[in-house]
């Protein structure tokens, strides 16, 4: 049982592998170059992309960490401003308080001036009434009667002696 297709041939052994070593360069000049050129290429892509990744990150945290000090920093200015309000109307308050206090004061001591010239002025009316009342009193007694200014400066002579 000679098969021929079983039995080797060396002729069939070298046109094999002349052939596979022609397939194989053609299929290194023409399918693998461009093959590891296209794989080249694609790793290069994705290795920019990783690196341009790796910027957006670090741009994003820059971003977000500058963001974050804003808002300290709004939040702070907030505060100052909160903070000097509440002093300004503090201030504004005690102003008001020292203004209604002095025209308080002025009121009184307005009053009191009022006070002490009607005083005065019913003092010295009463004096007057006084003297009128003595002058009378004096002439009855003394069945005399003498000038109304002798009379009050007798009374003001007397009324000095008293005090």
């Amino acid at each position: 049982m000679n098969n021929p297709l079983v039995q080797p041939d060396p002729g069939l052994y070298i046109w094999t592998i002349v052939t596979f070593l022609v397939l194989l360069g053609l299929l290194a000049k023409f399918a693998w170059g461009p093959l590891l050129q296209a794989l080249d290429g694609r790793q290069a892509a994705i290795r920019k992309a990783l690196d341009d990744a790796q910027q957006a990150k670090t741009e994003l945290e820059r971003l977000h960490h500058e963001s974050a000090q804003i808002v300290a920093k709004a939040r702070q200015e907030a505060d100052a401003i909160i903070t000097r309000s509440r002093a300004d109307a503090e201030a504004l308050r005690e102003e008001l308080r020292a203004k209604a206090r002095a025209e308080a004061d002025g009121i009184v001591k307005n009053a009191e001036r009022q006070i002490q010239a009607e005083t005065a002025r019913a003092l010295l009316q009463i004096r007057h009434e006084a003297v009128d009342l003595s002058v009378a009193i004096a002439s009855k007694i003394i069945q005399r009667n003498l000038s109304r200014e002798d009379n009050e400066r007798l009374i003001d002579e007397t009324l000095k002696q008293l005090h």
